[in-house]
């Protein structure tokens, strides 16, 4: 199959399955960094916050803003990006079947089938149709073009210059999210898993990324903001508990977004602070992966790296560090190249049309699951209704459905859910300050 092909399967799929998501609305954090933020309504206003949090973010957010401030225009630019980010995994996808399956005898259909995957997941639309989800789909654009343009610098011998682009590249991804910082170790992994390569090699050769790792982790901890944010980090909850609460977090993404299509913008996932034999069986599974991965990474690198490189990517949010939420479905968007690319590796190894038969079912299954998903960000009323369905003993799920409400004009479906999250938690600051804002109820 020729490249221009496949390019034009890939940005079709993508454009059936998002098309609806244009008719999305601005939701929950939405409002918070973009409605109702002054810093990114004006080009003056953007230049006058810096030095800030994340500036290629906002400078985006500015740019959509001024060319349109409807949620259409947004999210047009969210789905343009998921559409580059499934051309940069096709062109990763090929290069990874070639070089670390040398075996495969299709390596375009290994790059197609894995781009497919990508594209459609719809794990995926909580970084696109989800407005704020821009800082995952825009880091990843920076990201996989960066290590591409690694991986073509040392095909072409043309160090210099693409050596010099790939870390600027990395420096943008860190400037749109600070969780770009996996970089290095990403292409340490391609390194260790490629045919003569090695760790060591693998160092020579990424210099230039950890020397823009040191200089972005440099700027990033000058600024007084991200100092803030650490320390409210680091005051959650204690690193025992947040490794404990991380190992249901990462077998849920694992599980639930990843493998059974459950998906959820708020999930209701408990904070661990002590063993229990659940926890200790998720472990076990998850630790058990990693070390087949890393057994793996010489006799059949492919699906070292594969494995691997799931876990690489869960790092920089479920991990050490701790975080408000445990997890969200949109912390899968660079993870799921891995887990995809071994999918889609033994699919087209599948005798005859049994794999063209069995990629087709994955695609129509993962679309159309997608283009529900994105039907239900029509309106917040809609996306909290989903919600609490699937987080029916959380109560902030329930006040922000409740807020859904009262903006949408229905102060008593608004009441009744304000008070659905004060019986699952009656010190719920956000549902009681809402709930004594409403009028008077009416008397029947």
């Amino acid at each position: 199959m020729s490249d221009r092909r496949a390019v034009a399967i890939l940005l079709t799929a993508v454009g059936i399955a998002y098309l609806n998501a244009l008719r999305g609305v601005f939701q929950f954090d939405d409002f918070n960094v973009i409605v109702h933020n002054p810093a990114v309504h004006s080009w003056g206003a953007w230049l006058h916050s810096m030095p800030g949090i994340r500036p290629l973010l906002k400078l985006s957010y500015t740019l959509s803003w001024t060319l349109d401030r409807g949620a259409a225009g947004f999210l047009l630019v969210n789905v343009l990006c998921h559409g580059t980010n499934t051309l940069l995994v096709y062109a990763l996808a090929v290069r990874w079947a070639g070089a670390q399956a040398p075996r495969s005898a299709a390596p375009h259909a290994v790059g197609l089938a894995a781009a497919l995957l990508f594209a459609l997941h719809p794990a995926n639309s909580e970084a696109v149709t989800y407005i704020s989800g821009r800082s995952v789909s825009l880091m990843a654009t920076c990201y996989l073009g960066s290590l591409l343009a690694y991986l073509r610098g040392w095909e072409r011998e043309s160090h210099a210059l693409t050596n010099l682009a790939s870390p600027v590249l990395f420096l943008a991804a860190l400037a749109v999210k600070e969780t770009a910082w996996t970089l290095p170790l990403a292409l340490l992994l391609w390194e260790a898993g490629r045919p003569g390569g090695g760790w060591e090699a693998g160092l020579r050769r990424t210099w230039l990324h950890w020397a823009a790792l040191g200089l972005g982790a440099t700027a990033i901890l000058a600024l007084p903001v991200y100092r803030r944010l650490l320390e409210v980090s680091l005051a959650t909850r204690s690193l025992t508990e947040n490794l404990l609460t991380q190992i249901g977090g990462q077998f849920y993404l694992l599980t639930r977004p990843l493998l059974l299509l459950w998906l959820n913008i708020d999930p209701d996932l408990p904070v661990h602070t002590a063993p229990s034999a659940g926890l200790i069986l998720q472990g076990t599974v998850l630790a058990g992966l990693v070390a087949l991965g890393l057994a793996q990474l010489r006799r059949r690198s492919w699906f070292g790296v594969g494995l691997l490189w799931f876990f690489l990517h869960l790092l920089p949010t479920n991990a050490i560090l701790p975080r408000l939420d445990v997890a969200n479905d949109r912390q899968l968007y660079l993870a799921m190249i891995g887990p995809g690319f071994l999918v889609a590796a033994a699919l087209v190894r599948l005798p005859g049309w049994y794999a063209r038969v069995a990629v087709a079912a994955l695609v129509v299954v993962l679309g159309g699951a997608t283009v529900l998903r994105n039907h239900e960000y029509r309106s917040e009323v809609a996306l909290w209704e989903a919600t609490v369905k699937a987080s029916p003993g959380k109560a902030r799920a329930w006040n922000n459905l409740g807020y859904a409400h009262q903006l949408a004009g229905n102060p008593e479906l608004a009441r009744q859910g304000y008070l659905r999250a004060l019986a699952l938690q009656p010190d719920h600051p956000k549902a009681r300050a809402n709930l004594e804002a409403l009028p008077p109820q009416q008397a029947p």
